[in-house]
């Protein structure tokens, strides 16, 4: 594929399957545009050709659709796959059949993917195997490109679709809206190649970035002012297990139906966006060595946070201090001469 090269004007065909999945990623990518995911796919000239959850098609009908792009006759542009993969027992792939077809999910997936264009992995079960893979791992889950943080899963390493990408992998569980869609228009448009992934195959518009950025908490993080519990204001990465500073996201810069992520509810960043984040040992917990956050963020050495911290801690104004821990603001900015404290 040539870089920035425009898509043919015919309507590029999406086929959207669903393997061992909860359906969280059909359900975020509904809330994307104001007119409906559906119609919002028309209007890049995309033509859904079945989603499980939302196409009409059932039963004979949507098997013929499968059947028809298997044989070549129904050209596929892009193949969306949510869900983990399960290869067990035994690497049958028994676990997740596609029902009314006498195939695995396995083998339909193995089936399609060497005929797409594009193959996108929405979200981290269908990207790095996902909560499914969590141990003790019955179903032998997997991604469609890796197992966790190792090349390989369900389709091999070095699978590349007809355009000659690796699978791209819109992690996150589940990913914002606008991850998915902005990807299948980026893909549409011929603005999409494998220099827009990072390594570990998540598109860089959204993955160049932590999900700490624009934290409505961060003056807290600053001055190392930490929560004690879920319901206070502070920084919750000391205490409550927030890996916010650790994990690829823009959720805290684009809001989720209109203005929600994970911390401006309240709730610890889970790096969800990261392979192996369903291992985590208590979610709401912050794992210490000798009292340091064993997690620290990505671009920053031990020694310097460290440093860091003390230092902020010791300049941390009463104001900040006390609203921490606080469910509400109980102490506001007030200028005391040349302070703004």
């Amino acid at each position: 594929m040539i870089y920035g090269k425009a898509r043919p004007e015919r309507p590029m065909t999406l086929l959207w399957l669903q393997a061992g999945s909860c359906g969280g990623c059909t359900m975020s990518v509904l809330d994307n545009g104001a007119q409906g995911w559906p119609r919002e796919l028309r209007s890049f000239g995309i033509d859904l050709l079945w989603h499980p959850s939302l196409s009409e098609e059932s039963g004979v009908e949507a098997i013929a659709i499968l059947d028809s792009v298997a044989a070549g006759e129904t050209p596929l542009d892009i193949l969306c796959i949510e869900g983990s993969i399960l290869r067990g027992p035994s690497g049958t792939g028994l676990c997740n059949r596609l029902a009314g077809t006498g195939r695995t999910m396995l083998e339909w997936v193995r089936r399609l993917a060497p005929l797409a264009e594009y193959c996108v992995a929405v979200g981290t079960c269908a990207s790095y195997g996902g909560i499914h893979a969590a141990s003790p791992d019955p179903a032998e889950a997997c991604g469609l490109q890796y197992e966790g943080t190792a090349s390989g899963g369900a389709l091999g390493g070095s699978y590349r679709s007809r355009s000659g990408m690796p699978v791209i992998n819109v992690a996150g569980c589940a990913p914002h809206p606008g991850w998915i869609m902005e990807t299948i228009a980026a893909l549409k448009m011929g603005d999409f190649d494998e220099r827009d992934l990072d390594r570990l195959g998540r598109p860089k518009f959204y993955a160049k970035t932590l999900a700490h950025h624009g934290c409505e908490r961060n003056e807290y993080y600053e001055f190392k002012a930490s929560a004690e519990k879920l319901s206070d204001l502070g920084c919750m990465m000391e205490h409550l297990g927030c890996k916010a500073t650790q994990a690829v996201g823009d959720c805290n810069q684009r809001g989720w139906n209109g203005g929600g992520s994970c911390t401006h509810g309240g709730f610890s960043c889970i790096a969800c966006t990261s392979p192996g984040f369903e291992e985590t040992n208590g979610f709401l917990e912050t794992p210490k060595i000798g009292g340091i956050p064993v997690g620290l963020p990505l671009d920053m050495p031990k020694a310097w946070f460290v440093a860091l911290a003390a230092l902020s801690k010791s300049a941390t104004p009463e104001r900040v201090r006390t609203n921490a821990t606080s469910d509400r603001v109980i102490r506001a900015p007030k200028r005391t001469g040349n302070s703004s404290e």
